[in-house]
This record gives structure tokens, sequence and C-alpha cells, in this order.
């Protein structure tokens, strides 16, 4: 009868951590700020450098993201076992962008085109033209 007790606790114990790890590895959702962020160039280039780095320095841990233009923030799912929110502003500093607070790295930033600059700098939309919608071609 003990054995059986013991036994069963023991397998309590395994079943509760194998849960406790599935839940650590949960995907979650952070969203970032960004200032210059907020036409489709920017998206576009931002897409192409975060798919590299995701693959290359990320271990796949950003699942998704989307830019929201109008907003000018990103909201990315990530998997927190694989990479954290640090991380992920890092990815967007050394992309040219800022993120929250974070400033984007200056030599990345330099080479962004000038819509993709801050307001302060002289980039972002100009009135009466909307950059955040692609031009039909």
């Amino acid at each position: 009868m003990l054995k059986k007790i013991a036994l069963v606790f023991v397998l309590g114990l395994i079943v509760h951590s194998a849960q406790s790890q599935v839940m650590a590895a949960r995907p979650q959702w952070v969203t970032i700020k960004s200032d210059n962020l907020k036409c489709w160039q920017c998206k576009e280039q931002l897409d192409k450098y975060l798919i590299i780095e995701n693959n290359a320095n990320m271990q796949k841990g950003m699942i998704q993201w989307k830019i929201n233009l109008l907003a000018g923030e990103i909201r990315v799912q990530y998997i927190p076992d694989r990479v954290s929110v640090d991380d992920i502003k890092t990815a967007l500093n050394n992309a040219g962008f800022d993120a929250d607070n974070e400033k984007a790295e200056p030599d990345a930033y330099q080479k962004l085109p000038p819509i993709c600059k801050r307001a302060a700098d002289g980039g972002g939309p100009q009135k009466g033209k909307p950059c955040h919608i692609q031009p039909i071609q």
C-alpha cells in the first residue's frame, strides 16, 4: 500500500513538472512603440530585417509580429524560453528603429530612407500624403 502511495505521489510530481515546463514555453505578446515606424517602406524594411534576425540569432523565438503604422507600434508574439523582450527591442534598435524609450543604433538609423526617420529629423508622413498605405504601381 505504501509503495502505491509513493508511486502515485512520484507520478503526480512528474506530471506537475511537465505541465510547468509546458506553461513556461507558452507564447506571449509584447507591444513596443516606435516613433519612426510610420510608413510602408519602414514596415517592409523592418519585416526583412526581423525575418533574418529571428532565423539567425533568436532561435526562431518570434512567432509573428504585427505592425500598426498609424499607431507607430509593433506587436510581437514570442516564446520567452527562446527570446526576451530586451532581445526584441535590441533587434528593432539594430534595424534602425526606436523601441519604446530606447533609441535606434545611430549607424543603422542613418541608413534608413528619409521617410523612416523621426519627425524631429524631418522624417515621417508629409502633410496630405499618407505613407502608411503602399502606393499602387
